[in-house]
């Protein structure tokens, strides 16, 4: 299961949003007989993979599938029927599908099928494996990735908004790197009119981006400028500027006619926009994950309404005591240390100078 785990991480940015999966097939020795993974989406899923390189060598053998086997015609055949032609007769499955269309039945198949299921084997690292996906079915919202660059004493920028730049070259490149397999890169409008940054995947000259994400700007109100570089490039990238019915109308026109997309939505209780809603819309975009790299605003929002699964952290060995430095969440700060929010602890990898930090939340909370 470990190396289905390990094949399955290759779909990352592929497969979207269907879930990373992978698989391998062994005979009763414990000997290799196929092994495959999900390679993009509408494309043959890990089984198959794992059948063809396996052959008539399957018959009798054992699968271990980081997630249950299909059951419904989608874009491909139904995985189970599949390993219940191929003569398999036992099944170790990561989990359980959290589809709920077809949650189970995969599994029931191959019971009815006379095949030997077992059903938890490395759940939790299969389980954080295809978190995006579940989140994308359970609760109908992307997976939220929220990175920033920060120094050893804790600030993203100083008092004046200059943050340019605080990690290195390698740090940087990780993070065109992410931006190139997610679906959105989220911003607020202080952020843009602070920076005027570009929000791209810019890679190596022999490497293509995994997806073109959408960038999205945050803009409660009329702030976004229509000479900022995301507005000009808009034509060449998807922009989308999320807004309330408090941004002026003159700039709507101006905005669309640039080529932007403006999505009007509620405002919150503080006149800004409704990130529940936000996150909802893209949701039904089928945006899988989306990357917030953006000021304490805007991530302070996101933490509020409990809506941030991941937090990648790049920590650079600098100094620059300021204290009127901004630090990366921002909050009125009323929160007891006894009841602080708290992430596990993924990932850490020296970059260079660098050190690269990956936290996850602990459990998806109950959601409004």
């Amino acid at each position: 299961m470990s190396r289905a785990i390990e094949l399955a991480f290759r779909g990352q940015g592929r497969v979207e949003p269907n879930p990373m999966v992978g698989a391998v097939i062994v005979d009763d020795s414990g000997e290799l007989l196929g092994e495959g993974y999900h390679r993009k989406y509408g494309g043959p899923h890990a089984e198959v993979f794992a059948l063809e390189q396996a052959g008539e060598k399957a018959r009798g053998g054992t699968l271990y599938v980081t997630l249950e086997p299909c059951s419904h015609h989608g874009k491909t055949p139904p995985c189970a029927e599949a390993v219940v032609k191929a003569g398999l007769k036992k099944v170790y499955v990561g989990m359980v599908d959290p589809n709920p269309e077809v949650s189970g039945r995969g599994i029931e198949k191959l019971k009815e099928a006379g095949v030997d299921v077992h059903v938890g084997i490395l759940s939790e690292q299969c389980q954080r494996l295809t978190e995006p996906f579940v989140k994308l079915m359970t609760h109908h919202r992307p997976y939220v990735i929220v990175k920033w660059a920060m120094t050893i004493d804790g600030k993203i920028a100083r008092w004046n908004g200059d943050s340019k730049w605080i990690s290195n070259d390698q740090s940087r490149a990780r993070v065109h790197q992410l931006r190139s397999r997610v679906d959105a890169v989220m911003t607020g409008v202080g952020t843009v009119k602070n920076d005027d940054p570009l929000l791209n995947a810019r890679l190596e000259s022999d490497e293509r981006p995994l997806r073109v994400a959408t960038r999205i700007v945050v803009d409660s109100r009329s702030d976004i400028e229509l000479t900022s570089k995301l507005v000009q490039t808009a034509r060449e990238i998807p922009l989308l500027v999320a807004t309330t019915h408090a941004m002026d109308a003159s700039k709507v026109t101006a905005l669309k006619a640039a080529g932007v997309e403006v999505l009007i939505l509620p405002a919150n209780e503080y006149r800004r926009v409704d990130l529940h809603a936000l996150l909802d819309e893209l949701g039904r975009r089928r945006m899988t994950n989306s990357l917030v790299e953006a000021g304490p605003g805007l991530v302070g929002g996101l933490w509020d309404a409990r809506e941030i699964d991941e937090v990648q952290i790049f920590l650079a060995p600098k100094i620059i005591a300021d204290d009127q430095g901004y630090g990366p969440v921002g909050g009125p700060g009323e929160t007891p240390m006894s009841e602080a929010g708290v992430m596990d602890l993924a990932a850490v990898e020296p970059i260079g100078n660098d050190v690269w930090m990956r936290y996850v939340r602990v459990h998806h909370e109950p959601q409004s």
